[in-house]
């Protein structure tokens, strides 16, 4: 089992504020891991940080900002001295102010450019600019492990009739942003894993299924009849997932996209 273990590791993720960001944060933190909170709110991240223990650090920094990352690359190597583990998992998925209108406003028809620039700038850029900067402390230093959440809607579309209630009526389209930006995610993983092989750098994906939070019943419900498990997962249910993906037990593992999806895309 010591394969498993982060001890002495640095651990950074992003969107550590978040339902599964925190799990993230607490099962790297049970492995060892010295972990890294970050988030754009830098308040929110201290709270997460304090709960984990007196070993773990808050930064707050802007995953689309190189100056912002650079920043918080200072302040993590001087606290810690090294960066051993990233977890990619600051993301966008479109929410809708008015649930009276999002049927409507999140028809493709409609869909605006605002949006889609947003969740690139966010779910692909914010990937590619932390991976440029904490990787490359990695490379300096003889290797690391990059995690990358993507999501089942990066590897199949999605299926716009889980979103129909009990009444037939859409009560919303899963827009086109979050599956295209996911499936970028799961590129970008393959083409890094290649060019930072030769450093001892692993870069691999996590696509994880929908996690239960208090959606409505029809849409829990439809959801779980397409899972083979039918359920959805719980937010600690990707916890092994990442300390696996983490730490040494993975080692020869390198360009994969290990799905946790319930059974999801298996059929």
């Amino acid at each position: 089992m010591s394969a498993f273990s982060l001890e002495n590791k640095t651990a950074i993720i992003t969107g550590a504020c978040g339902l599964l960001g925190k799990q993230h944060c607490a099962a790297l933190a049970e492995a060892g891991a010295n972990v890294v909170v970050a988030d754009v709110n830098e308040e929110a991240c201290r709270a997460v940080a304090a709960a984990l223990g007196a070993n773990h650090f808050a930064v707050g920094f802007d995953v689309t900002s190189a100056d912002s990352i650079e920043n918080a690359k200072q302040r993590i190597l001087e606290r810690y001295g090294r960066i051993d583990v990233l977890v990619n998992n600051a993301a966008i998925n479109d929410m809708f102010e008015n649930p009276a209108l999002a049927g409507t406003q999140s028809m493709f028809e409609n869909y605006p450019l605002e949006m889609w620039d947003k969740s690139w700038r966010v779910n692909v850029s914010g990937v590619f600019l932390c991976s440029q900067i904490f990787g490359k402390v990695m490379a300096d230093n003889g290797g690391g492990s990059i995690i990358n959440i993507a999501s089942t809607y990066g590897i199949v579309a999605p299926d716009q009739t889980i979103y129909q209630n009990e009444a037939g009526e859409q009560t919303f389209f899963k827009s086109p942003s979050y599956p295209v930006t996911k499936s970028a995610v799961i590129g970008f993983t393959k083409f890094l894993a290649s060019y930072w092989g030769v450093k001892n750098i692993r870069v691999n994906t996590l696509s994880p299924g929908g996690v239960e939070n208090s959606q409505d019943e029809f849409f829990k419900q439809n959801y779980s009849n397409k899972t083979l498990l039918k359920r959805m997962a719980s937010p600690t249910d990707y916890k092994g997932a990442i300390v696996f993906l983490a730490s040494d037990a993975s080692a020869y593992m390198t360009g994969a996209n290990l799905v946790v999806d319930g059974g999801w895309t298996a059929i």
